[in-house]
């Protein structure tokens, strides 16, 4: 009667984190601040006090980086503010950049 031996084997293999791409939001002179406030809230799903900061960095700053996503879920959330500006007529500018 023998003991057989579990042997784990290790295959030295880790699960990466997606890289991650940050969502930047341009100044312009014609998109709204209530528009650009909402688009936080709904799309980007910051609260109103962060949604008022960031929009306020960029109006002063020219830009800001709104949040690091992975790559489907920041050029996703772009697609949707961008097609809700073109919806009500303003030229509002974003761009994904990796972090």
């Amino acid at each position: 009667m023998g003991v057989q031996n579990a042997a784990r084997e290790y295959t030295g293999s880790r699960i990466k984190e997606p890289k991650q791409y940050c969502v930047v939001m341009h100044n312009d002179d014609f998109t709204t601040m209530e528009f650009v406030v909402g688009v936080l809230i709904d799309i980007f799903h910051k609260d109103e006090v962060s949604a008022h900061s960031i929009m306020m960095s960029v109006h002063k700053s020219g830009k800001a980086v709104v949040g690091k996503y992975p790559y489907d879920m920041a050029v996703t959330r772009v697609s949707r503010a961008l097609s809700r500006a073109k919806e009500e007529g303003f030229p509002f500018r974003m761009t994904v950049e990796e972090a």
